[in-house]
Parts: structure tokens; C-alpha cells; sequence
């Protein structure tokens, strides 16, 4: 549910778009609808995370660049920046803290030794850098259509498709789980 309501601006973004073939009017769209989004979160949860924040921070600034400037260079370039800003968060955890970004989003769910949790956030680490060149790959080689469907369907697919293989990976190195019920 949380990953369909992160994405949903993006849906609306892409719906917009489709339905009107204009990238200004689909961005003017996304602002307030991004803006939605973190209401919704902050009323069901009480709480916004600090990615969200960063995201809803550029969608306003180079939204509405692009909005204002006529210009759609600056919200094809949001995923990209998007992407490098966590790439550097998560290396940054590395290092600074006891625990990674990782191992702080996740390890209430499942125990994990360190040496996971850093080769995990490293992985995200590549993911977002990844997924940042991706971006600047489609917006200079392929039509505004093309990035309009790959922001959707690419990244989301993509992400979808990491995620899985996390899952797979930490299934490997999580510790049994022993059913401690009598029969």
C-alpha cells in the first residue's frame, strides 16, 4: 500500500500527461498533488519521512521551474536528482551513525547480521545511482513519451523487481524462524 501511495502523484502525473500531451500542465498537476500526498500520510500516520520531505521539496522547486519557466528539462531531471540526493544518504550511513539507513528502516522486521545490512544498503546505494543515470539515459535518447512512461512503468517495474531481489537476498541470511507453540 505504502509503495502504490508514494507512486501515486506519478500516476496522476502520467494520467495528466496522457490525457492531455502536455508536460507542463501534467507538472502543474503533480505539485498540489504531491502536496495531497504527504497530507494523507501526515493524517493516517502522523509522520513524514525525511525522503518523502527532500522529494516534495524538488517536486516544488523544479516543478514549479518548469511550471514557471515553460521549461520541462527541470522535472525530467528530478528523478535523477532524486535518486543521487539517497544514493548519498544511504553511502553517508555507512559511515556515520551504528546503524545504516537500511538496517534503521528495516531491522524491526527482521534481525540480520551487519555485514548484511551494509551489503544491503549498499545495493540501494547502486540502485539509486542506477536508477539516476537510467533517467538521464531515456530523457536524451528517447522521446518525452518514452521518459513519461518509463518514470511510471521503468521505475516503478524497477523498483519492484529490487525490492524482490532484497526480499530474496535477506530470506538467505535472515536466521530460522522456530515455531515456539506446542501442538
Amino acid at each position: 500500500m505504502k509503495l502504490l501511495l508514494d507512486f501515486l502523484p506519478v500516476i496522476i502525473f502520467f494520467a495528466v500527461y496522457k490525457f492531455s500531451g502536455d508536460i507542463i500542465l501534467a507538472t502543474a498537476v503533480l505539485i498540489p498533488a504531491t502536496l495531497a500526498q504527504m497530507a494523507y500520510t501526515w493524517f493516517t500516520t502522523h509522520k513524514i519521512e525525511k525522503m518523502q520531505l527532500v522529494t516534495l521539496g524538488l517536486v516544488i522547486i523544479l516543478g514549479g521551474a518548469t511550471v514557471a519557466l515553460d521549461n520541462k528539462a527541470f522535472i525530467q531531471w528530478k528523478p535523477t536528482i532524486v535518486n543521487l540526493l539517497f544514493a548519498a544518504a544511504f553511502l553517508g550511513s555507512q559511515f556515520i551513525g551504528k546503524k545504516t539507513i537500511v538496517e534503521r528502516l528495516m531491522g524491526q522486521a527482521v534481525e540480520l547480521p551487519a555485514f548484511v545490512w551494509r551489503r544491503l544498503n549498499l545495493a540501494w546505494v547502486a540502485f539509486f545511482v542506477l536508477m539516476a543515470a537510467l533517467n538521464l539515459i531515456v530523457v536524451y535518447t528517447l522521446s518525452e513519451d518514452a521518459w513519461v512512461n518509463f518514470k511510471l512503468f521503468g521505475m516503478l517495474g524497477c523498483t519492484l523487481v529490487f525490492i524482490l531481489a532484497q526480499g530474496i537476498y535477506i530470506s538467505r541470511h535472515a536466521p530460522e524462524q522456530t515455531d515456539s507453540k506446542e501442538e
